[in-house]
């Protein structure tokens, strides 16, 4: 059985996004904490583990880490608030295979899981209309 782990504090917003997720998969689970993640990792092996960036505790790798050490073949898609690159660049470089922005799930997180579980990297089409602050474009 395909399944998902959702890992997000807000409710609100977990709710949403686990009726997205509810349409491409028989089974969708949800935590709101760090350690029911890593344990929910473990015991239902997922197919893709969607969590919010906020459950990262500020240790992206080593969170990534303990994620694949719990289910080493998961598909891992971040969500975040902060839409800059820059954090999108990072959360890739941790080991994440997708980002979606908070403010593109409705638009993103269906074509997100299809790209990762395709084994792509995925990263919210938001970041393509995003200006750069103060006006200043620059390059990496």
């Amino acid at each position: 059985m395909d399944c998902v782990l959702l890992g997000d504090r807000h409710r609100e917003l977990s709710e949403g996004v686990r009726g997205l997720l509810a349409t491409m998969f028989a089974g969708v689970f949800t935590v709101a904490d760090e350690t029911s993640l890593l344990e929910g990792a473990a015991r239902i092996q997922p197919t893709v583990i969607v969590v919010d960036l906020s459950l990262a505790g500020g240790d992206i790798v080593g969170f990534v880490r303990a994620l694949r050490r719990q289910a080493p073949a998961v598909k891992v898609l971040l969500l975040t608030a902060h839409d800059e690159t820059t954090v999108a660049s990072a959360a890739l470089a941790a080991g994440v295979d997708g980002v979606v922005f908070t403010r593109a799930i409705a638009t993103d997180l269906l074509e997100a899981v299809e790209a990762v579980l395709a084994g792509r990297r995925y990263v919210s089409s938001a970041a393509a209309h995003r200006r750069p602050r103060g006006g200043v474009e620059s390059e990496c």
